[in-house]
């Protein structure tokens, strides 16, 4: 009967230790680029609903690329459209690896999955739907080795 108490608490201390762990994602979505080959009129829609501005969020990228992806970084043009139509645009630049060609992010014998902090401790001025877009910034069109991206948008729990 003891067996089975700590199996069960085990199995406790487990999903407690998960869900202190796991993130706050109030919006989490990703976009598959068709045959890793990502061209310039191909551009990334990511659309969520901000309900709370008195609230503190983390934006978070993930990029997905295969091992022979030509580049050490990604250039992206971010272009964001807020609730009242005003629109925002800035040039962002990803470092996928290192000087020596190592690259950064979970790697498997194929391909990479980098998570990146795009913007930490941020808030919403306005309530709506807000939409990221991301545009290949690369000076060549297409660029293979692009898999597919990620945006995550996590709430903090903390106010500002």
């Amino acid at each position: 009967m003891t067996y089975f108490k700590n199996i069960l608490l085990a199995i406790l201390l487990l999903l407690v230790l998960y869900s202190c762990n796991s993130k706050n994602y109030l919006f989490d979505q990703t976009k598959k680029i068709e045959k890793g080959s990502w061209s310039y009129e191909n551009t990334l829609d990511f659309t969520f609903d901000i309900q709370d501005t008195t609230q503190i969020y983390n934006i978070y990228l993930a990029l997905d690329h295969t091992n022979d992806y030509a580049y050490q970084n990604l250039y992206l043009k971010v272009h964001t459209l807020f609730p009242n139509g005003k629109k925002m645009e800035r040039p962002v630049s990803f470092e996928l690896a290192d000087k020596y060609g190592q690259w950064y992010g979970e790697c498997g014998s194929d391909a990479c999955r980098l998570l990146v902090p795009f913007q930490s401790k941020t808030y919403f001025n306005a309530i709506g739907k807000h939409t990221i877009t991301l545009e290949q910034f690369m000076r060549k069109d297409p660029i293979g080795g692009i898999e597919g991206l990620s945006l995550m948008v996590e709430n903090t729990g903390m106010g500002r």
